[in-house]
């Protein structure tokens, strides 16, 4: 996929997860959840944006991490408004799938950047 894809990809998902926790219900553990997602979610594009300006194959595999670590994040507090009930999988699904398909494919960037360098 290239760059200009996955900007797009990675910005529409911040904006599905702004969306989404909207439609949270009001209640101090579900605001908690809301805070965590909006900034691990929203954190995906901004750090996939600072690894396309990286300075080297090392700068640009650290600053894919934290994109991976965000992502992974997203995912668990994803996981945790649905076993929460705080909205339905069926709400939630989409949103899940396209943050593990963006987590899955920054791995093997991850994994590809690491064998060329080597």
């Amino acid at each position: 996929m290239n760059e200009a894809i996955f900007k797009k990809r990675t910005k529409q998902l911040g904006i599905a997860i702004l969306r989404l926790v909207e439609e949270l219900p009001r209640s101090i553990s579900a605001d908690t959840i809301a805070r965590q997602i909006v900034r691990s979610g929203t954190s995906i594009g901004a750090n996939y944006r600072a690894a396309c300006r990286a300075k080297s194959t090392a700068d640009m595999i650290n600053k894919l991490k934290i994109v991976e670590e965000g992502s992974n994040e997203t995912a668990y507090w994803l996981e945790l408004i649905i076993e929460a009930d705080y909205l339905s999988q069926e709400k939630v699904s989409p949103i899940a799938k396209e943050t593990n398909e963006i987590l899955a494919m920054t791995v093997a960037s991850i994994k590809t950047l690491r064998s060329r360098k080597s």
